[in-house]
């Protein structure tokens, strides 16, 4: 996979028995914010790692990632607005986790939760990756949340990515 800017290259661990090399894009002298939701925290703290893990891979440092925790999906856009005016970042990762329940809830809050990311984006010139899965049930979100499937690990990726674009 082709990602701008300078690379590091490290190993990938889904390879069996192989030591294939690929590339990670640069975020070295990166800043990023996460916005993280506390509501299914158990999934959201693992979102959380996963983003962290795949920063650190691609060398942002400790010291250039703030975390603001807010109470739920649909306080995220919010976080990213204040993150948005307080200090200069160059992408921001939100991380969120909307399960299906009896009603049509989640429809609701995961589209206005998604309009308010990509309308802050495009509003402030911002890459703010999408790390807020949608899932029908608990165990779907137990196995978006968790190892090679874990979205933080996607969503952390595309905000380097897009931040060495512009």
């Amino acid at each position: 996979m082709f990602y701008p800017g300078i690379y590091i290259l490290c190993s990938n661990s889904k390879m069996k028995n192989k030591s294939k090399k690929i590339a990670l894009p640069d975020g070295s002298r990166l800043r990023l914010g996460i916005v993280v939701s506390k509501y299914h925290e158990d999934i959201t703290g693992r979102l959380l790692d996963g983003a962290l893990e795949t920063l650190y891979s691609c060398g942002v440092k400790k010291n250039n990632i703030y975390v603001l925790p807010v109470p739920g999906s649909f306080e995220i856009p919010f976080g990213c607005l204040s993150l948005l005016k307080k200090n200069k970042y160059d992408a921001l990762v939100t991380l969120g986790c909307v399960i299906k329940g009896q009603t049509d809830h989640n429809h609701y809050i995961a589209s206005t939760v998604l309009e308010g990311i990509m309308n802050l984006s495009l509003n402030y010139n911002v890459p703010i990756s999408l790390g807020v899965i949608t899932v029908n049930n608990m165990a779907q979100a137990k196995v978006r949340s968790t190892g090679s499937e874990n979205k933080g690990k996607d969503a952390a990726l595309a905000a380097v990515s897009m931040a060495l674009v512009g």
